[in-house]
C-alpha cells in the first residue's frame, strides 16, 4: 500500500519527457477497471525530434475488445504547453475503460524565442495527424475499435484536433497514408476554430499566406464527425463569435455540432480548479461523458 502511494505522487511530478519511451508506471486511481497503467512511446522521429505519446489504460481494458480511444492535444498557442496538462484527464478516462493518449508535438519556439524559424502551426498540424495515424496503427495492441477513435484538445490543441478531421493537406512524408488520421468524434474546449488571426499569422512567418489552409472555419464540409465544444462567453483569447459562426457553418453542411457557452467565463473554463490544468471542471467533463455515451463511445 505504501508503494502505490509513492508511485501516485511521482506520476504528477514527472514531466512527459522524463518517462523513458516504453517505460510503464502505475498512476492515480483504481476504479472499477483496476490499476491505471501509464506508458510512453515515440510516435514519430523527425529532424532532431523524438515526439512522444503518453498512454493511459486500466489493466482490465486490455481484456476487452472494441475499446474507445481518446487522443488529447494540449493548448498553448502552438508555442507553449506540455502533454502532462492532460494527464489527470487521461487517468479519469482510463478508469472509465477508455484508452487515453496525450500527445507532444513540435512547438514554434526556439531557444525561448517565438516564432521558431523552422516550426510553425503547420508542423504542429502534421504532428497531430501523425499521432492519430499512430493510434490507428496500434488499435490491435490496445484493443481499440477502428470506429471509436476520438480527437480532443484545448485552445490550440482543439485546433489540432479539428485539423485531423478537416485538413487533408500537410502530411509527414514518413506517414503511412493508407492509415486514416480522421477521428470518429471531436471534443473541444475553448478551441481555436478560426486560425486567421494575428498570433497564428506571426508564427507562420513567411508562410502566412497558407493560414487559410489550416483554418477549420474555412474548411467546413459535409460528412464531418460529431463534435462538442465548450466556451466562455468572455473568452479573451478565442472570441465567442468565432464559435458561433463555426456552429452555423457546420449545421448548414448537415454536421452535428453541440455548443455549450458559459456566462462570466474566460479562456480557462476551470479557473480556480487546478485538477485539470484549469482547462475545465468536473461538470464540463460530465457533459462530455453524456456526448460520448450518445454516440456510443462510452459505456
Amino acid at each position: 500500500m505504501k508503494y502505490s502511494i509513492i508511485v501516485v505522487s511521482l506520476s504528477f511530478l514527472i514531466p512527459a519527457g522524463h518517462l523513458a519511451a516504453g517505460e510503464q508506471c502505475a498512476t492515480a486511481g483504481s476504479g472499477n477497471n483496476g490499476r491505471v497503467v501509464h506508458l510512453q512511446e515515440v510516435y514519430k522521429t523527425v529532424d532532431t525530434f523524438k515526439l512522444k505519446i503518453d498512454i493511459f489504460y486500466a489493466e482490465a481494458s486490455l481484456k476487452n475488445e472494441n475499446n474507445t480511444a481518446i487522443v488529447f492535444f494540449h493548448g498553448g498557442g502552438w508555442a507553449f504547453g506540455t502533454a502532462d496538462e492532460f494527464f489527470t484527464t487521461c487517468e479519469r478516462y482510463a478508469e472509465k475503460g477508455v484508452i487515453a493518449f496525450s500527445v507532444s508535438y513540435r512547438l514554434s519556439i526556439e531557444n525561448g524565442v517565438t516564432p521558431s524559424k523552422k516550426i510553425s502551426p503547420i508542423e504542429s498540424v502534421m504532428d497531430a495527424k501523425s499521432a492519430m495515424r499512430w493510434v490507428r496503427g496500434n488499435t490491435g495492441k490496445f484493443h481499440i475499435a477502428a470506429d471509436r477513435i476520438v480527437a480532443a484538445g484545448q485552445s490550440a490543441g482543439g485546433h489540432l484536433a479539428l485539423c485531423t478531421a478537416m485538413i487533408d493537406d500537410y502530411n509527414e512524408k514518413s506517414d503511412d497514408m493508407s492509415v486514416s488520421c480522421h477521428p470518429d468524434a471531436v471534443l473541444l474546449f475553448s478551441s481555436c476554430i478560426n486560425a486567421v488571426e494575428g498570433w497564428c499569422d506571426r508564427l507562420l512567418g513567411d508562410r502566412h499566406d497558407r493560414i487559410w489552409s489550416i483554418s477549420p472555419y474555412h474548411n467546413v464540409r459535409e460528412g464531418l464527425p460529431p463534435m462538442i465544444e465548450f466556451h466562455g462567453r468572455f473568452d479573451d483569447q478565442v472570441p465567442i463569435w468565432t464559435i458561433q459562426f463555426f456552429q452555423q457553418a457546420m449545421q448548414q453542411k448537415g454536421n452535428y455540432f453541440e455548443q455549450h457557452t458559459y456566462e462570466g467565463m474566460r479562456h480557462y473554463l476551470g479557473e480556480g480548479n487546478p485538477k485539470y490544468s484549469r482547462y475545465y471542471n468536473e461538470d464540463i467533463l460530465d457533459l462530455t461523458d453524456s456526448f460520448l455515451r450518445k454516440f456510443k463511445f462510452l459505456r
